[in-house]
């Protein structure tokens, strides 16, 4: 990929949009980070090898600009069905820490 993933967070924040390109449309790095959710398994190796060679991003930046991601309505726009099911493994995840915090067996 070329250099410009080391500039992360910023489109995801900014609604995606890179300069130049339509308002409301992905970013390439954006709709490259959804293909990936959809198909990251398809890659040899740990999830978080893969990406670092594929973004140059650590794995928690990595999650973190995905987290971002998925809370546009640009990505919703793009792939429904994916930001859907991460939205809700990610509410699922938070409600297991939330329990186990408290103490309670979900």
């Amino acid at each position: 990929m070329d250099g410009s993933q080391g500039q992360v967070g910023a489109t995801a924040r900014e609604g995606g949009a890179e300069p130049g390109g339509a308002e409301g449309a992905l970013s390439r790095r954006d709709a490259a980070i959804l293909a990936f959710e959809r198909q990251w398994w398809k890659y040899a190796g740990a999830k978080e090898q893969a990406v670092r060679e594929m973004f140059d991003l650590t794995p928690t930046r990595y999650y973190q600009v995905l987290n971002a991601l998925i809370d546009t309505p640009e990505a919703l726009e793009h792939d429904p069905m994916l930001v859907k099911r991460l939205r809700r493994m990610r509410s699922s995840r938070q409600r297991a820490r939330s329990a186990r915090r408290l103490g309670v067996q979900p």
